[in-house]
């Protein structure tokens, strides 16, 4: 319990400083966020919706939890992100408790420290998005099964089978997939090891179990929509993810392995000596075999599919976490190799390179007064994480220290996480035209007036700091797309506030609106359509 406590902590230092700074991210967090808000708004848990119309899209868990936490503390930023803090804190928990009970206090500390302060990691539990609650469920899923292969006991298999099912209402069929992807494998694997398979009984009670859980929703919506938005969420959005792009998200078969390189750093440095060590002489063998497992086989099965995002892999960094927790620990029992004290001087190197390239960058470029006010911070998070690698180097290399390296590496990263959260993002706000000219629509606008967007990213982002009913145009050169055509929307309405590009042409048709530019922000302008409707000549 006590491993599970400080691993919670870990996670909360990761994420809780500086959660609701700044606004939104477009496009997923206020895609996201609305989603949420709409729950609040239609009073409508079941079908969800956004900018007024049925969303079939994702499954509902994130936007109950994060619509209760609106409830309580308002539509914020820290209320829509702070599901994926509490399910990163409980990570940390359960992967802390579960390797403190089988392999020793130090590993169960020390794996939760590695899962919190890697990057991705960082980042994920800092979003109004659902992956978070994913990937502690299939974490929650595969600890479970793999006690319960070690064990026999049945209520294990249970756990795992309600962790997927939370799973599945979060993010739909991949959660069982994934853990299944790792479990099986490990099994066939390490049949040899005596591993207690499950019983007839305790598959019978977890498939209940499971379909009480996901069913209901389910059945609900059906019942309220038809089969239409369910065939819609598990067909074009689940598996059609993996067999066709989605919204141009592609990238080639190797698209992943940069992104585990840079989301498992600082520790990505000790993952080659990691696996060596534990494929050659770990005493943890079935441990790191299920970590093995859980870093391979779900990185090829992702590689296979069509449409890729970064945040897909954040389910393998527990395994990630695993292999290199049992490292250190075998590490601080046997003494540091040389290959330990080689990797630890790979990140003061790659942090004093990245430092030096800040340096250089912001002394022969003629920056923003938003980016100079950043760089200040940002260099001070280097030189938090270039200072703790020195210590982890140094503490390695001293026979009575070698214990307290990773928690330096890791305390360096949980500074370097917090400074950027708290200093430098909010720096990102002079690059949001959105959330301000939605501002002075909420303040002026009148009933009837209607909202939209042309030309300018951030169409989300636009219904979520406004209200919903915003259409999206057309260019005005080409009402081709599967968006309103700009001509009947000026014209029909009363009064329209457009954001549009700052540099638009002068020559934009009007069609015999009056046209003002009320305010700019980046980019982005704000222009207001009102005065006489449009002549039947000039529709």
């Amino acid at each position: 319990m006590r491993a599970a406590l400080i691993g919670a902590l870990a996670g909360a230092l990761a994420t809780l400083p500086g959660l609701g700074s700044g606004t939104l991210w477009d496009n997923s967090e206020t895609a996201y966020g609305e989603v949420a808000r709409e729950v609040l708004l239609t009073h409508d848990w079941i079908v969800l919706h956004f900018n007024g119309h049925p969303w079939f899209v994702q499954p509902p868990l994130y936007f109950w939890i994060a619509a209760l936490a609106a409830r309580v503390f308002g539509i914020t930023a820290f209320a829509l992100r702070l599901p994926s803090a509490l399910a990163t804190v409980a990570m940390g928990a359960v992967l802390a408790y579960a390797l403190a009970r089988r392999c020793g206090e130090r590993a169960g500390i020390v794996a939760s420290i590695v899962l919190s302060t890697a990057l991705m990691q960082a980042v994920i539990g800092r979003l109004a998005i659902m992956d978070a609650i994913l990937d502690l469920a299939v974490t929650v899923a595969v600890l479970s099964w793999f006690r319960a292969l070690e064990t026999g006991r049945e209520r294990y298999y249970v756990y795992g089978a309600v962790a997927t099912a939370f799973g599945f209402l979060a993010k739909g069929p991949v959660a069982p997939v994934v853990a299944l992807l790792v479990v099986v494998p490990y099994v066939l694997w390490a049949h040899r090891d005596g591993l207690r398979l499950p019983s007839l009984r305790a598959c019978v009670i977890a498939s209940f179990l499971f379909l009480l859980i996901v069913v209901p929703w389910f059945a609900a919506t059906a019942s309220r929509t038809g089969m239409r938005g369910i065939l819609q969420l598990l067909g074009h959005y689940t598996v059609g993810r993996y067999t066709g792009v989605i919204e141009n998200q592609s990238g080639p078969f190797w698209y992943y392995l940069p992104v585990l390189i840079l989301g498992f750093f600082p520790w990505i440095a000790f993952l080659p000596p990691a696996i060596f060590y534990g494929a050659s002489r770990t005493k943890d063998e079935r441990l790191w075999k299920l970590g093995f497992t859980w870093i391979v086989v779900p990185l090829v099965f992702f590689s296979f599919a069509r449409t890729k995002l970064p945040n897909y892999v954040a389910l393998e960094l527990p395994g990630l976490a695993i292999v290199t927790a049992l490292y250190f620990d075998a590490v601080a029992r046997k003494g540091a190799t040389r290959s330990a004290i080689i990797a630890s001087t790979i990140v003061p190197v790659t942090i004093g390179l990245l430092a030096i390239a800040i340096r250089v960058f912001t002394l022969e470029n003629r920056l923003t007064v938003a980016v100079a006010a950043a760089v200040a911070p940002l260099l001070g998070a280097a030189i938090a994480v270039f200072a703790g690698s020195l210590v982890t180097a140094v503490l390695l290399a001293r026979r009575f220290s070698i214990g307290a390296a990773p928690y330096a590496l890791g305390l360096a990263m949980l500074a370097a996480v917090d400074v950027l959260a708290v200093a430098v993002l909010p720096h990102a706000e002079a690059f949001k035209p959105v959330p301000a000219l939605a501002a002075i629509i909420d303040r002026d606008r009148r009933s009837g007036d209607a909202v939209a967007i042309q030309d300018v990213s951030g169409s989300n982002a636009l219904i979520f700091y406004t209200r919903p009913g915003v259409i999206v145009l057309s260019s005005p050169s080409d009402a081709s797309r599967n968006v309103d055509d700009p001509r009947r929307v000026i014209c029909d309405s009363s009064r329209l506030w457009l954001v549009a590009p700052r540099a638009q042409p002068t020559i934009d048709p009007t069609y015999g609106r009056s046209r003002r530019v009320i305010a700019t922000a980046a980019k982005a302008a704000l222009e207001l359509y009102s005065g006489a409707t449009c002549s039947p000549a000039s529709r």
